[in-house]
């Protein structure tokens, strides 16, 4: 097998401990050192104002609420379903578990209650953590729904009533706690949280993760973010988001960096603003926040001064908005590719000039291949599977309850991503889709991504996902699904003339819709599926 070319970064050794544990080495670790003073978070909540707690105070905290986990009965190994919105009760209760030596499981404030029976059932949960304002929601569906046995509430108000369950009042609780055992000695490969895929099909399958995980993410610290001594990191988006759970809060953490995140409603002016007020450093979003910023307001890098490096995640920042955001605030927006699976492990980076379109390069650290289906290297710049060496400590232990799927996706030592990619002569990464997604059209593969990419150039084209829309037996067209730019004035016709001006004839949409929006999941992503099938019905209905 050949070796991947790529460029000469420099080499990456692994270093992973027999014990180490996410909830100390983002709290406890920085006791005793000068960064404990330091704050370690703030939280912008529109109701309750500003909130903030140092890395001291966040080591007190956590371990409280591993203590209260302790008292509760709470064994190792067991889980804690934590749905709560953006707080300083977040890392409290997800660091905290971890600590005790639990399994934690974030997961989202926008499911509905069936949803979060689900996960607590699935993952069979002793404990929830929510907020007072959502229990009553939950309750119904939550009173009888598995293993739990003790709900934990946030926030203000009064404590209500279980015929079943314990509930118990978060602040209370951490208040009553004065001292405490030490953390739990986890292996670095013991269990330590487990999100659930957005699950664009069928139920959400649960990632399992080990407290290694937290290691395998220093590549993309060093590659992906650029950490410097004091930096001030906003993320736009949730704690329960993988994106954000590693960004957001464990890799900043670890490194001592102060995080900045927002609960409330939001526009294009929130984070500019934001960013101003705190002297962010670092600016975590998606595509759809930088084209908003663009579009709806008139910030510019005199607005952020403090602001020096921009990161994007989720899908795709077309090369529009890359130039335009380059030429408002002097500074570029550097992509990762990653999944639940092993978060981000190919990114854009500092080192080496962004090639529009291209995804970057793989992480130092993480031995990354594109394998055909007999598991062989792929020669450069043919399509191949993204495959990651098992041995990755960032790579997830397992999916929950599922050894069938799991066993799908690891063979031949390696993790079996099912994203396909080429490689270019420079090293480059061209990320091409999941092989649903790959549109098969009178016997040519063409990538979504590459038409998306080039569609979103339009002026007037805000946002654009390609599909394979089928039109009778054996005939896939590809078309274009447009959300057009604010106060914009094209048609269909002359979006299909910008396709055949810039796109292959195989590649270029047959097919344009204008839409508003597309069907997503929780997160945001784009169901695809979902989106084809609801296009497909609309043209079998209008041609009756």
């Amino acid at each position: 097998m050949t070796t991947m070319n790529r460029p000469q970064f420099e080499e990456w050794t692994w270093e992973v401990p027999e014990y180490f544990n996410i909830g100390v080495a983002c709290s406890d670790r920085h006791l005793g050192t000068p960064t404990e003073s330091a704050t370690a978070m703030i939280v912008e909540d529109d109701q309750l104002g500003t909130g903030t707690c140092t890395f001291r105070e966040l080591a007190a905290a956590t371990s409280r609420f591993a203590q209260l986990l302790r008292n509760l009965g709470v064994e190792t190994g067991e889980r804690v379903l934590i749905r709560l919105p953006n707080s300083l009760a977040y890392p409290t209760a997800f660091l905290g578990a971890m600590k005790r030596g639990a399994i934690a499981v974030p997961t989202s404030t926008l499911l509905v209650a069936e949803e979060v029976q689900y996960l607590a059932e699935d993952s069979g949960a002793a404990v929830l953590v929510t907020h007072k304002t959502m229990w009553p929601s939950l309750r119904d569906k939550l009173e009888d729904a598995g293993s739990l046995r003790h709900v934990i509430l946030s926030g203000p108000g009064e404590m209500p009533v279980s015929d079943r369950l314990a509930l118990h009042d978060l602040d209370a609780g951490l208040a009553a706690i004065d001292r405490w055992e030490p953390p739990h000695a986890s292996r670095a490969d013991d269990p330590a949280y487990l999100v659930y895929t957005s699950g664009t099909t069928g139920h959400p399958k649960g990632v399992l993760h080990a407290h290694r995980a937290l290691i395998g993410r220093l590549p993309a610290s060093r590659y992906w973010f650029d950490f410097r001594d004091g930096d001030r990191i906003m993320h736009s988006g949730k704690f329960n988001w993988t994106y954000v759970l590693g960004s957001g809060l464990m890799d900043p953490l670890y490194h001592g960096m102060t995080v900045i995140v927002h609960e409330g409603k939001n526009d294009a002016h929130t984070w500019p603003r934001l960013i101003r007020k705190h002297g962010c450093t670092i600016f975590i979003g998606v595509p759809t926040i930088y084209r908003q910023i663009i579009q709806k307001t008139d910030y510019s890098k005199a607005d952020v001064p403090t602001l020096r490096h921009c990161m994007s995640a989720g899908e795709h920042l077309s090369d529009e908005m890359l130039l335009a955001w380059r030429e408002r605030f002097g500074m570029d927006v550097y992509e990762a590719i990653g999944m639940s699976e092993i978060s981000y492990y190919i990114s854009q980076n500092k080192g080496m000039p962004i090639r529009p379109g291209a995804a970057g390069f793989p992480q130092p650290g993480h031995d990354v291949r594109l394998l055909d289906a007999e598991f062989n290297e792929v020669p450069q710049g043919e399509e191949g599977m993204i495959a990651i060496r098992e041995t990755d400590p960032g790579l997830f232990i397992e999916y929950w309850n599922l050894p069938g799927e799991t066993a799908k996706v690891r063979r031949n030592g390696w993790f079996l991503t099912g994203d396909y990619a080429r490689l270019d002569e420079d090293g480059y990464i061209w990320f091409l889709g999941r092989r649903d997604d790959i549109i098969n059209t009178f016997g040519f593969r063409v990538s979504p991504h590459e038409v998306e990419r080039v569609m979103k150039t339009h002026p007037q084209v805000a946002d654009c996902v390609a599909i394979g829309q089928d039109i009778g037996r054996d005939k896939t067209l590809v078309a274009a699904c447009v959300i057009l730019a604010p106060g914009a004035k094209v048609d269909a016709e002359a979006l299909l003339a910008f396709g055949e001006q810039h796109l292959a004839g195989y590649k270029r949409p047959k097919l344009v819709h204008i839409l508003e929006d597309y069907p997503r999941t929780k997160n945001g992503k784009v169901i695809r599926g979902k989106l084809k099938q609801m296009l497909e019905a609309r043209t079998a209905e209008s041609a009756r």
